[in-house]
């Protein structure tokens, strides 16, 4: 085998003895967490907004961003709930590049998995303490979803990861919303299978155990667009796809259709600034349609406090050294804005 052992790192129960949850913190999440499940039911009406950097590099500026996020949450509290994104793990298209601070707590230095395990750790504790808030993650590798998964509000499966049977599984067993994102390809048929694995239950190995599941009622789909065969952005927020996406959850027999859209990447064709114009034609889409109103329960945008994306020797404090985001002004703007609107 072709690989170099290099160290056994510590098991998920260990690392939380260590960084452990206060009972305050413990009703904290719970109380935030009741929030962001009661959307995703219908119970609650408010506009999910699942919103922050397209990966997060810096402890600091994370934190900095996240509280300006609490601010804005105050004065929308009535129509918008804040579900700040604190992504730690970033898939790539190639293998290559900064994969997230899973890997490397510093992206000047070499990957260190256990410092990573503890600073993100300490990032979403941190973001519970100083905020109140319970943030968003994606589950890129769902071995290590435990080292998390006490903390989180929402999980995200990305459109790599959507069609893979331990993404399924692990996500029938999570108690927290699970958006599983349209496969690159688009398939909405494959988004769907998807969606009824995870609400499913099942019985597999996770971690070297056997365990079963009773399935998870809040798994529900991301719309993120998709590639042609051409490798062309293609949308799929507009009205008919809404609709068509209704269409399978009702001939799925769900009874609770539940989408988020994603307003960047694919939708977008990662131009960032498209975000804004793309959240206003789904809530015209939402007052239009009833059944895609009860649909569409948010969004997901990526945002940071600089607009843009930057190289990873450049240095510059709040600006993505991944996909390039909208800054601090447009999503202010962006989520009074959508207040109004909803």
């Amino acid at each position: 085998m072709n690989m170099n052992f290099k160290c056994k790192l510590p098991i998920p129960a260990e690392v939380k003895e260590q960084y452990p949850v206060s009972v305050e913190i413990q009703e904290t999440i719970a109380e935030r967490n009741k929030m962001i499940a009661d959307v995703i039911r219908g119970a609650d009406d408010r506009i999910l907004l699942i919103i922050g950097p397209c990966s997060a590099d810096n402890e600091d500026s994370v934190i900095d961003y996240i509280c300006r996020l609490r601010d804005v949450q105050e004065k929308v509290s009535e129509k918008v709930l804040i579900v700040p994104r604190i992504y730690t793990n970033k898939p790539r298209t190639t293998g290559k590049g900064y994969k997230g601070m899973l890997h490397q707590p510093d992206p000047n230095k070499e990957p260190d998995m256990y410092k990573g395990i503890v600073a993100i750790r300490k990032m979403h504790l941190r973001a519970i303490r100083e905020t109140g808030f319970t943030c968003a993650d994606e589950m890129l590798y769902p071995e290590n979803h435990r080292y998390l998964n006490d903390l989180l509000g929402y999980v995200a499966v990305g459109a790599r990861s959507v069609e893979n049977q331990q993404h399924r599984l692990t996500a029938s067993g999570l108690k927290v919303p699970v958006g599983m994102k349209n496969p690159v390809s688009g398939s909405l048929a494959v988004l769907m299978n998807s969606i009824e694995a995870a609400q499913s239950g099942h019985t597999f190995l996770y971690r070297g155990w056997e365990v079963s599941t009773t399935g998870n009622e809040l798994a529900h789909a991301i719309l993120r667009g998709y590639e042609n065969h051409h490798s062309q952005s293609m949308p799929n927020y507009h009205y008919e796809t809404l609709q068509l996406l209704n269409e399978l959850y009702q001939a799925k027999g769900f009874s609770n259709p539940a989408a988020i859209i994603d307003t960047n990447h694919c939708n977008s064709g990662k131009k960032p600034f498209e975000q804004p114009r793309i959240v206003k034609e789904v809530l015209s889409s939402r007052k239009y349609n009833d059944d895609i109103r009860k649909l569409v329960k948010g969004f997901m945008i990526e945002s940071y406090i600089e607009d843009g994306a930057q190289k990873i020797d450049e240095h510059i404090y709040g600006k993505s050294i991944t996909d390039p985001c909208i800054g601090w002004e447009k999503t202010e703007r962006l989520i009074l804005d959508i207040a109004d609107r909803a």
